[in-house]
């Protein structure tokens, strides 16, 4: 079981730049591969970016590629992920994920099984 908490959401203006976080906590925390996913009212929820628990391989939706950029810290079990030249379609509210599996595309279908865990969501809006 882990806890996921996030944070760094707001309000910015295309080409702005934010920085979200993910405290994951709990006994096994450092054992997950984690991510970010986000979901607007018109589209299912969706994988934006994840990283694997070794740090030996990330995974980009293609609309972040170059934009979008994970980082982890191992020993406070936290998730980054840096927002930059943000654009009105990133808005969106953004959930931290942490799974046992790999690939990430995997842990939509694992919630409620014990192999996958999703934070609250923080808001992020990109106004033209």
């Amino acid at each position: 079981q882990v806890e996921l908490v996030e944070s760094g959401g707001g309000l910015v203006y295309t080409g702005g730049s934010l920085r979200l976080a993910c405290a994951a906590s709990g006994s096994t925390a450092d054992q997950y591969h984690m991510g970010w996913f986000r979901q607007t009212p018109a589209k299912e929820r969706e994988l934006v970016a994840a990283l694997s628990r070794p740090g030996d391989s990330q995974s980009y939706t293609n609309s972040v590629k170059g934009r979008f950029t994970l980082s982890r810290d191992k020993d406070s079990n936290t998730l980054y992920m840096q927002l930059d030249s943000l654009k009105p379609e990133d808005t969106g509210v953004y959930y931290c994920a942490a799974g046992t599996r790999w690939p990430p595309s995997l842990w939509m279908d694992d919630r409620g099984q014990g192999k996958s865990f999703w934070g609250q969501g923080t808001q992020v809006t990109v106004s033209s």
